[in-house]
């Protein structure tokens, strides 16, 4: 059997290679706005984070978000992440070629449902339009 039969065979590498690229690209305008200083007078500028905002949340999610997290659960996202660096870090520790191939297979499907994610969510806020035209710029 050849790719050919299997149309959706490199789906999860090529979601991979452009969330990569796209991570990329987002971290490069991240660093020319930095050197730029465009966040430097930014309210709370040298002050911490509020990590619990919950200001993305819906609001009448908002209560049920943080029942969750003072319980210990955590969002499907975060918990991709987890495994995507627990799949780095074993990455790094393997030295057997198979083993190395299964474990970049699984790398790779794991950044795809994380891309995916994100991307349903974008489209579900109405940003993803506007994050293409300001990437595009």
């Amino acid at each position: 059997m050849d790719d050919a039969s299997y149309p959706d065979a490199h789906a999860p590498l090529a979601a991979s290679v452009c969330l990569s690229l796209v991570e990329h690209l987002a971290e490069q305008r991240i660093g020319e706005a930095m050197a730029r200083g465009d966040f430097d007078q930014l309210p709370g500028a040298g002050k911490p984070l509020r990590l619990e905002d919950d200001g993305l949340v819906p609001e009448e999610l908002r209560a049920a978000y943080r029942l969750l997290r003072n319980a210990g659960f955590l969002p499907p996202d975060v918990l991709v992440v987890r495994e995507i660096r627990e799949a780095e870090d074993l990455l790094r520790a393997l030295d057997a070629p198979s083993e190395r191939l299964h474990a970049l297979q699984r790398l790779a499907v794991l950044r795809a449902r994380l891309g995916e994610r994100r991307s349903r969510a974008l489209e579900a806020l109405g940003y993803r339009d506007s994050l293409h035209r300001s990437l595009a710029k």
